[in-house]
C-alpha cells in the first residue's frame, strides 16, 4: 500500500467513526487489533468507540495532521467536545473541554492491527 492509498484509508476510517457506522468498522479494524499492548480485537474496539460516544455525544475526530509511512500512520487528532460525567478520571461533568490525541496505526492486510494512544490529560485538567 502507498503512502498515499494508506492516507486516504486513514481518511476513510475517521470518517466511519464520525458517522459511527460500526457496521462498517471492521472494513478498517483487523479482527485482532491490539489497543497500547492490549489484545481487544474488533468487538472490543468496537465496545471502547461506542464507550466513547455515549460518554461524549458530541464527540468528533478531527486529524490535526498524519504522516504515512507504510504500514504505519502517526496522525495527531483534536477534540472539542463535552462530555457528560468523568472523562479520563477528570470530573468534567457537562463542561466543553479542548484535547489532542497523539495516536500511532500498524495496518495489517489493509486494517488496523495495532494503535498506540496518547491522551494529553493535562490540558484538559487545566480547563476544568
Amino acid at each position: 500500500m502507498t503512502k498515499d492509498e494508506l492516507s486516504a484509508l486513514y481518511h476513510g476510517y475517521i470518517a466511519c467513526l464520525n458517522a459511527q457506522d460500526w457496521q462498517n468498522l471492521g472494513n478498517f479494524v483487523h479482527e485482532d487489533a491490539h489497543y497500547n499492548g492490549k489484545r481487544i480485537g474488533l468487538s472490543g474496539y468496537r465496545t471502547m468507540l461506542e464507550g466513547d460516544f455515549r460518554a461524549i455525544p458530541d464527540l468528533r475526530f478531527t486529524i490535526d495532521f498524519l504522516m504515512a509511512d507504510p504500514p504505519r500512520i502517526a496522525s495527531r487528532l483534536l477534540f472539542d467536545c463535552t462530555p457528560v460525567g468523568e472523562l479520563f478520571g477528570l470530573p468534567v461533568n457537562g463542561r466543553k473541554v479542548a484535547f489532542s490525541e497523539n495516536v500511532f496505526y500498524e495496518f495489517q492486510d489493509g486494517r488496523i492491527r495495532n494503535v498506540w494512544s496518547v491522551i494529553d490529560k493535562a490540558a484538559i485538567a487545566a480547563q476544568l
